[in-house]
């Protein structure tokens, strides 16, 4: 599996999802991205995020206040860096995706911090081709 990954995924990718690396901020795909749909797991294709949730944090990352489905974004205790922080993983693939922290905007106070690496964006035109149809009811 790890083989067939590094061939399907960008040295970025792999190191966001698969060695719990961390994108420069400010300089990655989403952060500045605010286009309708959603946003899947890069290595499962799982929906994570939907961009009626994502807000401009400031942080260099995009950041949204709460997952599309709460059960597929897991939370562990993060400790690296000398830091206390709460790792957020996709429950199906495993993948790292970032952090969440309790200073966000929403009804929740919940910022999820997401690599752009670990995300795949499915713009809502695109729901049904891909495979997603069942989302398209989030942005009518």
């Amino acid at each position: 599996m790890k083989e067939d990954l590094r061939k399907r995924l960008t040295d970025m990718q792999y190191y966001v999802t698969q060695e719990n690396g961390t994108e420069p901020p400010f300089r990655n795909e989403y952060d500045s991205h605010y286009d309708e749909g959603i946003y899947v797991d890069i290595v499962s294709g799982v929906p994570l995020f939907s961009s009626k949730d994502k807000y401009d944090a400031g942080c260099g990352w995009p950041s949204f206040t709460k997952p599309i489905e709460a059960a597929e974004v897991t939370e562990h205790f993060d400790a690296s860096h000398g830091m206390r922080r709460t790792e957020v993983r996709s429950k199906t693939a495993d993948s790292h995706l970032g952090h969440v922290f309790p200073d966000g905007p929403g009804e929740n106070g919940l910022r999820y911090c997401i690599n752009s690496a670990a995300l795949r964006f499915v713009p809502k035109d695109e729901l049904e081709n891909e495979g997603y149809g069942q989302y398209s009811k989030l942005f009518q």
